[in-house]
């Protein structure tokens, strides 16, 4: 028993002692494709940002050309860009609810699923097995848990 277990320290990434060496690794894989997944969902919050500024932006826009005597530029601007749908029948913010109701849910469900049925629900088994491979032990900063 390591110390951080005599101090009384629960170690919820511990491996199940029946869980063999390729289910803590499809497991981290698992985890691993989940935590890009969340990146994908944060890059279309980005895009959902940036298209929702830039067409704000196309009221200056208009106007600017209104003012300039491009009457017939800002009517195109106005009429053909100005809160147009990104993809047919859909703004970003549609996008982005239908990407969190469908895939993201359906891959969070997934994963935690696959977690509760072969690891008990402990998380992040692979990558605490790493750490306790590469870290120094007795080290600063090399300690097992907080």
């Amino acid at each position: 028993m390591d110390a951080d277990m005599r101090n009384g320290k629960k170690d919820d990434h511990s491996r199940p002692a029946d869980m063999d060496d390729r289910t803590v690794e499809a497991l981290g894989e698992l985890s691993k494709a989940l935590e890009t997944i969340h990146r994908v969902r944060g890059h279309l919050y980005s895009a959902h940002q940036l298209v929702g500024g830039a067409d704000l932006t196309l009221d200056r826009v208009v106007k600017l050309l209104r003012e300039a005597g491009h009457d017939e530029m800002a009517d195109r601007v106005e009429r053909d860009l100005l809160g147009r749908n990104v993809l047919p029948g859909r703004w970003t913010f549609q996008i982005v609810e239908e990407f969190d109701d469908g895939y993201y849910a359906a891959f969070q469900e997934i994963e935690r699923d696959a977690r509760e049925k072969l690891a008990g629900g402990r998380r992040h088994i692979f990558e605490a097995e790493m750490k306790e491979r590469r870290r120094t032990h007795g080290m600063p900063g090399h300690e097992a848990t907080p």
